[in-house]
């Protein structure tokens, strides 16, 4: 695997994370605890590596810029920045939800849950609109 490769693997991480967080939550809808657990940890898991995954490949490729088409620029700048914002926000929440989760806090995860999930499925989904906007509909070269 080289440099290149490791947005496309973002890409994938955050699809999987979308994935895992919807079946958790379907899971616990359907009051199955240890289903919605294991998904809910898939999805931390994933979301983990995507974090290290991303933070090499900004390490070594530098930053990536949105300048063509410029009509778009604004659009993808507001994406960016409520993504952003929000993926910075979520850590501490994730942990917070996982660790009320796994002590068996159910008030307070269901508290702080009731937050995450949306929050966290917004990040996981627009990263994936921004990796598509980057490399394939409006590929920056």
């Amino acid at each position: 695997m080289s440099l290149s490769d490791l947005p496309t693997l973002n890409a994938v991480l955050n699809s999987l994370s979308t994935i895992f967080l919807i079946l958790g939550f379907v899971f616990i809808k359907r009051k199955n605890e240890q289903a919605h657990r294991k998904m809910m940890l898939a999805a931390f898991t994933t979301s983990t590596l995507f974090l290290v995954s991303y933070l090499t490949y900004h390490f070594f490729a530098g930053r990536t810029t949105f300048v063509n088409p410029a009509w778009f620029r604004k659009y993808y700048l507001v994406l960016l920045l409520t993504h952003t914002v929000l993926a910075v926000v979520i850590v501490p929440m994730i942990l917070t939800s996982i660790y009320f989760g796994l002590k068996g806090k159910r008030e307070a995860h269901r508290k702080i849950a009731r937050w995450t999930w949306p929050l966290w499925i917004y990040v996981s989904l627009t990263g994936v609109l921004i990796y598509l906007i980057l490399y394939k509909v409006f590929p920056q070269g």
